[in-house]
């Protein structure tokens, strides 16, 4: 269990965190709304549980990454995930 900002968070939930950050569709805000965790936690979590050459190669592709960020975005994008995404709230993730 790992504590980031007085937040516990267990094993699913960082592997969650970790997918959403991997994943260059979902911006920070989504993890922010669903966790409670701001950029910088999320940065300060993939440092901690990825191998280092990881980390380096994910935020290489977090800077480059215009989806990853709200301001850098499209003005047409008004969601945090993709229409085509099955729905997770909460901090549940939907069943497969």
């Amino acid at each position: 269990m790992i504590t980031l900002q007085k937040k516990s968070l267990d094993a699913s939930e960082i592997d969650r965190i970790i997918e959403m950050a991997w994943e260059d569709r979902t911006p920070f805000d989504a993890i922010t709304f669903q966790f409670g965790l701001s950029e910088a936690d999320v940065k300060a979590l993939m440092k901690k549980e990825l191998k280092f050459s990881s980390y380096k190669l994910w935020r290489k592709r977090v800077e480059n990454c215009k989806t990853k960020h709200v301001a850098k975005r499209s003005e047409e994008i008004h969601r945090f995930k993709c229409n085509r995404q099955r729905t997770i709230s909460n901090n549940k993730i939907s069943k497969r």
